[in-house]
């Protein structure tokens, strides 16, 4: 009896241990903290917008009769998935001048369209694509692989 009741103690000691082990903050590192990107810097102005947060029932039309109260609309364009035709929630503004380009980001970010809250800013260029030097699929087909049917 006396055995079991050290046994016992001891199986209850360990285990207060580890619970404390456990639920101890002394040993607990944090995870290190994701270094943020800086910001990109401010769109130069032009006469091309970035629309965002279009509402997927908001159409290239509407677009441009919402943007045509600040000025000539040259082009508008929402872009839509292929598959469902829906808007993808972002689309593209042209105006004649920088300063109806101004006035439509002036009178337009941060208003409603179709119910959802939209930004405008001016529309950075385009990255560059990459040099396509190494497919990712390797070889020189444009369907991926280096096929050659001719010679074996």
């Amino acid at each position: 009896m006396a055995m079991r009741a050290v046994a016992g103690s001891t199986a209850t000691a360990a285990a207060s241990r580890g619970l404390t082990r456990l639920f101890s903050t002394f040993s607990f590192i944090p995870p290190p903290q994701p270094q943020q990107a800086p910001a990109p810097p401010p769109a130069e102005p032009s006469t091309n917008l970035f629309v965002s947060g279009l509402s997927k029932q908001t159409t290239t039309e509407g677009l441009r009769k919402a943007f045509e109260a600040f000025g000539e609309v040259v082009h508008a364009k929402v872009v839509t998935d292929r598959v469902s035709g829906y808007s993808k929630g972002f689309g593209f503004v042209r105006y004649a001048t920088m300063e109806q380009a101004a006035a439509g980001i002036q009178g337009m970010d941060g208003k409603f369209l179709d119910g959802w809250v939209i930004f405008a800013e001016y529309a950075r260029p385009r990255p560059p694509l990459p040099n396509n030097e190494n497919p990712p699929y390797g070889g020189t087909s444009p369907f991926g692989g280096n096929h050659s049917y001719g010679q074996r």
